[in-house]
């Protein structure tokens, strides 16, 4: 349950000296003032500071095209800018028919010279929102088959600024015009307060604005879900599975059953869009298996599951071995349950997780887990289709880990290759998910976007190295990079090192080390200096340098001398 507008402004007045501060530029082409205040608001509910610049009404232009502006001296970390439905309406009005029919073309052009123009001056994220889909009631439903109407123009205008944005790594969409056609335009527009004070969305609407906001912000600063829990009974299927056999629970295309297999069809989605799912029930693993195996109408299939848990143990510490499994943090993962004891007790275990408090009509449960949105996302990529094989792969790698007497054997046992590439075309885009997606291994937490690692992998004061590992049971894909920037001829600074948590405690981090300093040495330098960046998540590498032997600084940097440094002696990677 969202909080309402009226506790949203009360926590403005809470202390946020604790929290994490994200600078945000809001510019608008209406008032903004309640629309600041509910995403403060929403940030100090979610512990963020959101330290907010607030145009003044409708400066748009003035802001952005104006170097000396206001905007340019904040210097945001993302500029919101809310452009609306209803003042683009009167100015479409003004226009002679020939410009109406360019209309979407023409205002394409202007928000490219906004983009063209911040990114001359400003290196930040920018959000946009798009339009909301109104028929203006001129032509009626005819109004599709007139290339003139505001209908026609106000559509194609949505679909062009997709298609802008595909390019264009640092802007995104705020899709309000989905928001609103889920709510419903009649209960988030107040015709009075939109006349008397030229706001076009009501007190209502602004936590759902807010928190969809919230979302991207977070999603792109590297802050996403991963992982969906699900259990069993009555949750993916109807009818418990122990009781009424594989002939008697609800799943398929008739009656109830179609409430549960139209989960399981989103649910298989999820999983191609590369959130990996995991089961969770208490059940014998051997019937709780069978739908899986044997029911010609089950969506979701083993091959679908990344780790699947089904006994009578506690649900907290099945989730956290999942989770131990998985190696990725609690607050990236969700929790899905018909029973609200377990799910109480999950939360009270596990507090970091989500765990979203299911309608009690099975019949609602696509329609609320949709609204939740809690999959945003700032990526994508083809690779992303394929991680549910390589968890189920190191689900086998954890359980064979177990049958070993020493982490020496075992190693030795999973026959790991590394591929190492500088930066290329074809790489790129996953050295910039890596780095957006990874917290707990991320040295200074610095997110790439794909056009700053083209522009760094063409820089020669840059040396960029990615990382691939393959062992027996399959192939990991790239799982580590690091970037060194030169500071002068014998010394390398080490802008960041990611890797995936996926392959801790396998010796990766020295087998990087090495191949970096050997590099390294190869082109002249003699000493390469670090640093780690404390946050929240990443206290995991905290130790990081000086276990491999860096020597701190006065400065909170490391320094490594190449001259005395010796290779790691393991040799359980091999390099191709």
């Amino acid at each position: 349950m969202l909080p309402s507008f009226s506790v949203l402004k009360k926590n403005l007045k809470n202390n946020v000296d604790s929290f994490k501060v994200i600078k945000i530029a809001i510019l608008a082409d209406t008032a903004s003032q309640l629309v600041t205040q509910a995403i403060k608001g929403y940030g100090i509910e979610n512990k963020v500071n959101f330290e907010i610049f607030e145009a003044d009404y409708n400066q748009i232009d003035h802001q952005i095209f104006d170097p000396t502006s206001e905007l340019y001296e904040f210097a945001p970390d993302f500029l919101i800018i809310l452009k609306s439905t209803e003042h683009l309406t009167k100015y479409f009005y003004t226009l002679d028919r020939d410009k109406k029919e360019n209309f979407a073309a023409t205002q394409i052009e202007y928000i490219d010279a906004l983009y063209q123009t911040i990114s001359q001056k400003l290196n930040c994220y920018i959000l946009i929102t798009n339009f909301i889909e109104l028929n203006d009631s001129v032509f009626g439903n005819y109004a599709s088959k007139v290339v003139s109407s505001f209908s026609y123009q106000i559509k194609r205008l949505n679909l062009n600024l997709m298609d802008y944005c595909q390019n264009r790594n640092k802007v995104y969409i705020i899709d309000v015009d989905s928001q609103i056609t889920q709510l419903g335009y009649r209960q988030t527009f107040d015709p009075k307060m939109y006349f008397i004070a030229d706001m076009v969305f009501n007190i209502d609407f602004l936590p759902y604005l807010a928190k969809n906001i919230y979302d991207v912000i977070l999603a792109i600063s590297g802050n996403f879900k991963k992982c969906i829990i699900l259990d069993l009974d009555n949750t993916l299927w109807g009818g418990i599975i122990g009781d009424d056999g594989i002939d008697g629970i609800e799943i398929g295309n008739l009656g109830n059953g179609k409430i549960f297999s139209e989960l399981q069809l989103w649910v298989k989605q999820l999983k191609q869009r590369g959130i990996i799912i995991a089961i969770c029930s208490k059940n014998t693993e051997e019937i709780a298996l069978e739908p899986f195996k044997t029911h010609p109408e089950m969506v979701l299939r083993l091959e679908d599951i990344a780790i699947f848990v089904a006994n009578w143990k506690n649900k907290a510490d099945n989730i956290r071995f999942i989770q131990s499994v998985l190696n990725i943090g609690m607050d990236s993962m969700v929790f899905i349950d018909d029973n609200p004891f377990e799910r109480e007790l999950v939360k009270k275990e596990i507090p970091e997780i989500t765990v979203p408090s299911l309608p009690e009509d099975a019949a609602e449960y696509l329609i609320f887990l949709k609204s939740l949105n809690l999959f945003e996302t700032a990526s994508f990529t083809l690779d992303d289709e394929y991680r549910t094989v390589k968890y189920q792969k190191e689900a086998e790698r954890s359980f064979l880990q177990n049958s070993f007497a020493n982490m020496d054997d075992f190693l030795a046992n999973l026959e790991m290759v590394s591929e190492v590439k500088p930066f290329l075309g074809f790489n790129i885009p996953r050295v910039s998910q890596l780095s957006q997606r990874s917290n707990q291994f991320n040295l200074r937490t610095i997110r790439y976007s794909e056009q700053e690692l083209i522009e760094i992998s063409t820089d020669s004061n840059y040396y960029t190295f990615s990382f691939s590992l393959v062992d027996k049971y399959g192939d990991n894909g790239l799982i580590a990079f690091v970037i060194l920037n030169k500071i002068d001829e014998s010394t390398l600074f080490i802008e960041n090192w990611v890797m995936s948590c996926r392959v801790l405690k396998r010796g990766m981090e020295i087998f990087t080390l090495d191949y970096v300093v050997s590099n390294a040495k190869l082109n002249g330098f003699n000493k390469i200096i670090a640093e780690y960046i404390p946050t929240k998540k990443n206290t995991l590498v905290k130790e990081h340098y000086s276990s491999l032997g860096f020597e701190l600084l006065p400065n909170n940097q490391y320094v490594l001398d190449l001259n005395i440094y010796k290779l790691g002696t393991q040799n359980f990677i091999t390099r191709i």
